[in-house]
């Protein structure tokens, strides 16, 4: 089993998103007895909680499930993971450092770096911005970018587990 984990700050409002969305994408490509989809977050403090309202909310509008339970991630979850996706730079930084390894480090990846338009989209580079501060257009904007970044991700992901495009 291929595992990937994405990982935003309090795994309530990105990182939940991009995971429904992913899994979405891996069940639709008849992948889910191969590819093993979840999130974190860098910090703990809604460790428990349910999705932001706002967050599911906008991904039930789209037609994606999620049932959801924030956590934190934990340096030890590098052992059992093939690829760790962070939302944006900072989680990116933030991952890298807590890697055990090298080669741990090397798992952490940005998820817009999987959408070949993610320059064009926005010129401050290429994250997923944290929408929780803001209004619920910011949970749709966070939706689009996802859905942009998904589809390259989950070539990568066939790719890693030899699994051809059809």
């Amino acid at each position: 089993m291929y595992r990937v984990c994405f990982v935003c700050t309090g795994n309530i409002c990105h990182s939940p998103m991009a995971e429904a969305v992913f899994r979405a994408h891996v069940a639709e490509a008849g992948l889910a007895h191969r590819i093993a989809v979840d999130s974190a977050g860098t910090g703990g403090w809604h460790e428990g909680d349910g999705a932001d309202p706002r967050a599911i909310s906008v991904l039930e509008a789209a037609g994606y499930a999620l049932d959801h339970r924030a956590r934190q991630f934990q340096a030890s979850w590098f052992e059992r993971l093939d690829l760790v996706i962070a939302l944006d730079a900072g989680h990116l930084r933030e991952l890298r450092a807590l890697a055990p390894t090298p080669e741990d480090a090397a798992k952490v990846r940005l998820l817009r770096s999987h959408d070949p338009d993610a320059r064009a989209v926005r010129d401050d580079g290429p994250d997923v911005p944290d929408p929780y501060y803001g209004s619920l257009d910011g949970f749709e904007e966070c939706l689009e970018l996802v859905e942009a970044a998904s589809p390259g991700l989950l070539n990568a992901v066939r790719a890693a587990v030899k699994e051809p495009n059809p």
